[in-house]
Formats: C-alpha cells, structure tokens, sequence
C-alpha cells in the first residue's frame, strides 16, 4: 500500500491526464489533474492478481457461475455496512452511469420529470436530459458551512410531473455524510410525491475517521417497494476502468422491470470486472480501504488548511469521498476570473462547479486521492496564484 508513490498515467489513454489540456488547456507537461473521480493508487494486490491470473490463463471468454461474485458482494453489504443483500436482489450493469440511465429508461416515460438535489454529479443531469426527460433541481441550502436538505422548499417545487428522485449519498461535490434523519427525511419526501428513490451510494466506502454512512434500506425499511440501491466497487477500489456496478432492487416488481430494461438492451456483465470486484470485497480489500482513508484523511487537512488560508476561499468541510467543494465567491470574483487562475497560473485542472447545477457556479471541485507530494504541489500552486489578495 504504497500511497506515496508517483505513477505516471500521461500516454496511457487515461481520461483525467491525456484529455487534461483539450479541455482544460493545462498542459500534460507540468499541470496536475485534479477533476475525474479516479485515484493515483494502485488497487488492492488481489485484484491486481485477480487480472495477473486471467491473463495467465489466456482465454478472455463470456463470464459465467457468479455465486462467488455474489456472496463477495453479500459479506461486503453485511461486514461493512450492515446490510444483508439477497443474491437475487443483485443486478450487474457497466458502471453507475450505466445504471442511472437504465433506472430512467425503466421508471420514467419521455417527458417526465426526475429531481436531482443540486449541486449534484453531473452526469445525472446528462443522463437525464438525453433521455428526453425533465430535470428539476431542488437546491441544497449552506447551513454551518455544509450542504443541507430544505423539504418544505421542495415540497413547494413540485407540481406532479416527477417520477423519480436520485439521491447522491455520501454527496458529491460537497462530500456529506447524510444522517439517518436526513435519509429518513429523504424516503418521506418520495412517499409524498409518489417518486421511485435511486440511491447512488458508490462513495459509501469513502467516509472518512468519525463518521458513518447509513445505506438507505437501513434508515428506510419500509420503502423498499420504491427504492433501487446502486452501489459498486470501482470507486471504492480505483477500478473504475472495469465499468462493474451493483444495481441492488430489493422489491420483485421494481426488480422485473428494471431487468426487462437490461434484457431489451442486451446488457451482460464484463468479465474482467467481475473477477476485480470478486477479488476486491475481501479482508484484504476491507483492509486496504482502512488504510487508504487514513492516508486522504492527512490529505484533506493539508488542502483544506492550505486552501482555507487564502483570502475569500474556502473549502468544505469533507465527510466522505476524497472530492473537495472549494467556494471561491469569497473573493469577488467572476467565475471566469477565479477559473482563470487555476487552470493558466495554478496549471491545475479542476471540475468547473456550474456543470454541478444551481448552486455550484462560485465552485470548483478538486480530487485529492493523489499522492502526498501533489497535494503539497497543489495548495502552493492555489496559494501562488492568488497570492495578490493575501
């Protein structure tokens, strides 16, 4: 578990590194890329070997007989997060992106509305939107410096057309923990307005020292005839390249139809991806996710201070997800100026918060799963570029 070491990823097709200067200008030479949710560490050494022995085998054929993939998954849900899955409550889909637009396809007719708690990942939205559904945006409120719920202002938004809510739980961009009131809170809004509940929870391994993840049948039992649980490894482990989620539907008759959906799209699982998650929800798995926490938790207060330190910036206070929400409206600047100095002083790559949603445009949010040194590199960076206003 070498957290401090350097990999680099420029010239290996990676997203985050070799698209960093097409879309942010930051040059591959000497900028950091702090925007796509992926991790600079190397994955558990089981599923490194899990990979190692299916290219020793050499034969790379359809996957099949995954009960172990699936009792994998169940001692996961029950050791950590107390939550005793059914084997065949389990649906495999490529990704949670993937099974965000399968929820909407299954759940939602064209036209229909689905509300998002915004500022929110943002490829929700995107999803969404290219299905020819309604996006409704029920803003978070700033309570203590930290994204909070406001139903009765939700309440007061909705007119009827929505079918659906998707929950981001832990959140991202602004790293909450929910508490089982606010979970609780969550369910009864749905039981209000008549809205299928999909809760996205594959930060949920991600929470930091002090706090504690409730996944939502736990805080909500007797919504399970609503409610579609996605959760998956690829976060948790940085394999997001395996495209593996969990797509967990406890109710038969939310299960069919969701089923028909991946049924109708021809959607299988792939094999690579069933073999590192396998691998992956183990002791050694269990262990190096402790371990992996404690290192971004010194991470989170060497950002936040550093960043913290500069005049009219401020980053939030991060339960869970290794994504810090920095607010930079302090500063009294217009986005495109704040911007500016990130990406052509700082030469760093951050997500813009606008693409979050309302809420989000006075943001940016930064990745700081990297090793120690780029985190350090960073902050003197941010410090640097704004050093005229301190």
């Amino acid at each position: 578990m070498h957290f401090d070491e350097q990999i680099d990823r420029r010239g290996t097709h990676c997203v985050k590194w070799d698209m960093m200067e097409p879309m942010f200008g930051v040059p591959a030479t000497d900028g950091l890329a702090m925007w796509v949710a992926d991790m600079e560490f190397r994955p558990p050494q089981a599923v490194q070997k899990a990979v190692e022995d299916m290219a020793a085998h050499g034969i790379y054929g359809y996957f099949g007989d995954d009960r172990k993939y699936l009792a994998a998954i169940h001692w996961w849900m029950k050791t950590r997060h107390g939550w005793d899955v059914a084997a065949d409550a389990i649906m495999t889909t490529h990704g949670l992106v993937n099974g965000t637009a399968l929820c909407v396809d299954a759940y939602t007719r064209p036209g229909d509305a689905v509300v998002l708690m915004t500022p929110v990942y943002h490829a929700f939205a995107r999803v969404i939107r290219a299905a020819g559904r309604r996006v409704v945006e029920c803003p978070l409120v700033l309570r203590d410096g930290q994204h909070a719920m406001d139903f009765a202002a939700w309440d007061a938004q909705m007119d009827g057309t929505a079918r659906m809510l998707i929950l981001c739980s832990p959140h991202n961009p602004g790293g909450r923990v929910w508490t089982p009131a606010e979970l609780r809170g969550v369910a009864d809004f749905c039981v209000r307005h008549d809205l299928i509940l999909v809760s996205d929870e594959i930060h949920h391994d991600l929470v930091f020292p002090g706090q504690k993840h409730t996944v939502m049948p736990l805080a909500a039992p007797d919504i399970t005839d609503r409610l579609v649980m996605m959760t998956a490894p690829t976060k948790t482990f940085n394999i997001a390249g395996a495209h593996t989620g969990n797509v967990i539907i406890p109710d038969p008759a939310l299960r069919a139809r969701f089923t028909d959906r991946m049924n109708a799209l021809g959607i299988s699982p792939n094999a690579f991806g069933m073999h590192m998650a396998t691998a992956a929800y183990s002791p050694e798995g269990a262990q190096w996710v402790d371990t992996l926490m404690a290192y971004l938790d010194e991470n989170r207060r060497i950002f936040d201070a550093g960043v913290n330190a500069i005049p009219g910036v401020r980053s939030m206070p991060l339960e869970a997800t290794y994504l810090a929400w920095v607010d930079f409206s302090g500063l009294g600047m217009e986005p495109a100026e704040f911007i500016r100095r990130v990406e052509k002083d700082a030469l760093i790559a951050a997500n813009h918060g606008s693409s979050f949603g309302l809420g989000g445009a006075q943001s940016l949010r930064f990745n700081i799963a990297a090793p120690r040194a780029q985190i350090i590199d960073a902050v003197a960076r941010l410090q640097r570029a704004f050093a005229d206003l301190q």
